[in-house]
């Protein structure tokens, strides 16, 4: 009678890496290594802290948008950033995490999100520079994660993106109309630009290189490109796209490169990126202090509304 096969740790982690070289999507019900699902964890939870940080900027410009029709489509593009974060609290919670610790993860500062949203919307240009350039950012990151290997994480992505277009087409669209408009308006565009410039480009992060984590993501097809790939390919999209309507970026040695087919940039100021990753950036503390008061003061209603489900639902 031939023996039952006992599976060991190794065993199972080696099938594992064969699904990921075949192609496969890892599904919630699968067999995952630890280590896998950990790193899901923190960049999925990190990615869904960054939607809804990243209302706080714009939703600061709200009530003092120039017109009607702006300030619909910016509340539209508030609420869609809202529910980003939803879709991705939601898949990260398939891999076996409370919602609620992930919260509290953030709130305590174990967990961190995009350093981009720790900087100021000083005028109405800056609106447009958030769509134009961090919308555009993410969607090259976004749209690479759509073909990751976890399911939940890849759909989320699908949506997500086809959103994130709309914000960055309104953000080009904004800025685009005020470089035809008076001499201010273009300079409040190209100070706008001056100040975004750099820290979108710090999004994607440091080169992998100097990442603990990116040979693991790549390895097991979560990250598909590495972190300057992923960057290259956003400023050989954007560059004509300043050229287009008459902005300036602020990069000396930024020109196109006739033997590779894209552009080179200058050096990018990492110790900002860590001064801000490490909480002192120009809005982290206010930040902090929004998402911390809006747990505060929406505790009744999330009371009130777990006493209605479990009255209703169940």
């Amino acid at each position: 009678m031939e023996a039952t096969k006992i599976f060991t740790e190794s065993d199972r982690e080696e099938q594992f890496l064969a699904r990921i070289d075949a192609g496969e999507i890892i599904e919630p019900k699968d067999w995952m290594p630890e280590k896998y699902r950990k790193q899901l964890i923190r960049m999925m939870s990190q990615h869904a802290h960054s939607e809804i940080v990243g209302m706080l900027p714009e939703g600061n410009w709200i009530t003092r948008a120039p017109s009607l029709a702006r300030k619909a489509s910016l509340i539209a593009k508030v609420q869609d950033e809202a529910g980003h974060g939803l879709y991705i609290y939601s898949a990260t919670e398939t891999l076996g995490i409370d919602r609620q610790e992930l919260v509290d993860q953030f709130l305590h500062g174990k967990a961190k999100y995009s350093s981009i949203f720790n900087y100021p919307t000083l005028n109405w240009a800056d609106i447009g520079a958030i769509g134009w350039l961090v919308d555009g950012a993410a969607i090259v990151n976004q749209t690479a994660l759509a073909k990751c290997s976890y399911g939940p994480y890849a759909r989320a992505m699908v949506r997500i993106c086809k959103e994130e277009n709309f914000h960055h087409k309104q953000g080009y669209q904004i800025l685009a109309i005020m470089m035809q408009g008076s001499a201010e308006q273009r300079q409040m565009v190209q100070d706008a630009i001056n100040r975004f410039w750099w820290p979108s480009l710090m999004m994607f992060g440091p080169s992998d290189t100097d990442s603990p984590n990116s040979a693991e993501l790549m390895r097991w097809k979560v990250k598909l490109y590495s972190n300057d790939e992923l960057r290259q390919r956003f400023i050989d999209r954007t560059v004509p796209q300043a050229e287009a309507i008459g902005i300036k970026l602020p990069d000396d040695k930024l020109k196109f490169n006739e033997t590779t087919r894209h552009y080179d940039w200058g050096e990018i100021n990492w110790d900002e990126f860590k001064q801000v990753v490490s909480g002192n950036g120009p809005c982290n503390k206010q930040r902090m202090k929004a998402r911390k008061d809006a747990e505060v003061n929406g505790h009744w209603v999330r009371e009130a509304a777990s006493a209605y489900a479990a009255k209703h639902y169940n």
